[in-house]
């Protein structure tokens, strides 16, 4: 029988913090995050909180892909592949340098 729990990870990779903060970053960094910080009174102190949230739960996506876990990452799919969510359409959007 599975159980659903949080677990934390100790054995940590720098490389996964590294990219974990600069995924939270690039999410976050631009865009309506700081209009929505403006709007809303969002303090320095909660925006904080939610990127560390963000950055920890991406660094757990990471080590599963990392340990090719692939049935654990497939238990999350599934139980937050929520129908009544607030997406309405994903557009991939990619930033970065190309070589040309």
């Amino acid at each position: 029988m599975k159980v659903w729990t949080k677990v934390h990870l100790k054995n940590r990779s720098k490389r996964v913090e590294l990219i974990s903060a600069s995924l939270t970053n690039y999410i976050y960094g631009y865009g309506p995050m700081n209009s929505i910080c403006k709007k809303y009174k969002i303090t320095e102190e909660d925006r904080k909180t939610l990127e560390q949230y963000t950055a920890n739960r991406v660094a757990g996506l990471l080590m599963l892909y990392l340990a090719h876990d692939t049935s654990r990452i497939n238990d999350i799919l599934n139980k937050y592949n929520i129908s009544e969510n607030a997406i309405e359409e994903i557009i991939p959007e990619i930033e970065g340098y190309i070589e040309k």
